[in-house]
């Protein structure tokens, strides 16, 4: 399905998301041209795992080179449609698990996400908006994992009612309670 499919048939179950999904598509339709791709340098699609055991009782996160803190997975689109594709490549990539797979196919949290401005590989990159499709994805907490070292020093398991001991970015410890917030809905599927 394509991505802009993806994001109309997403339904919002909060008023950040309705709002967020009105503006991830007028930017979609206003930058045809580049929206998947880094080059928009004011915003771009980009899509997130967040990635649980089989129990829903740990959490995969990384700890993300750029911001020192731990977080989940993901990345940019660049030129991909398959955003749920993006989401398990970025898992596999930046953490070595193998296992993974999606708890459902759908969007479960659609959300506009502000990057500050960084310095990657030696160059400075300006703050701007990742338009940000999340998925609900599974893995085995028992294999080894690895880092990716030009983006995180380590990948952990930990446990889903102590995120807040390890991720520094609040905005984002809220965005991964609503999406551990819509687990059993998923599950009834």
């Amino acid at each position: 399905m394509d991505y802009r499919d993806q994001i109309r048939e997403f339904v919002p179950q909060t008023d950040q998301e309705v709002n967020d999904k009105r503006i991830i598509l007028e930017l979609i339709a206003r930058y045809p041209q580049n929206i998947l791709l880094r080059e928009n340098e004011l915003a771009h699609i980009t899509s997130s795992g967040l990635v649980v055991n089989e129990s829903f009782t740990r959490v995969l996160f990384v700890h993300h080179n750029i911001y020192k803190t731990w977080c989940w997975t993901g990345g940019h689109a660049d030129g991909g449609t398959d955003l749920l594709g993006v989401a398990l490549r970025e898992v596999m990539e930046e953490t070595g698990e193998t296992e993974i797979r999606p708890l459902s196919d759908q969007i479960v949290s659609l959300d506009i996400l502000p990057v500050y401005g960084h310095y990657k590989n030696g160059k400075y990159v300006s703050a701007h908006l990742h338009l940000n499709a999340s998925y609900l994805l599974v893995g085995d907490d028992s294999l080894p994992l690895r880092a990716k070292e030009d983006e995180n020093t380590g990948a952990a398991w930990f446990r889903i009612d102590e995120i807040d001991k390890y991720s520094g970015e609040p905005e984002l410890i809220r965005v991964y309670r609503k999406i551990f917030g819509r687990i059993p809905g998923l599950c009834a599927r």
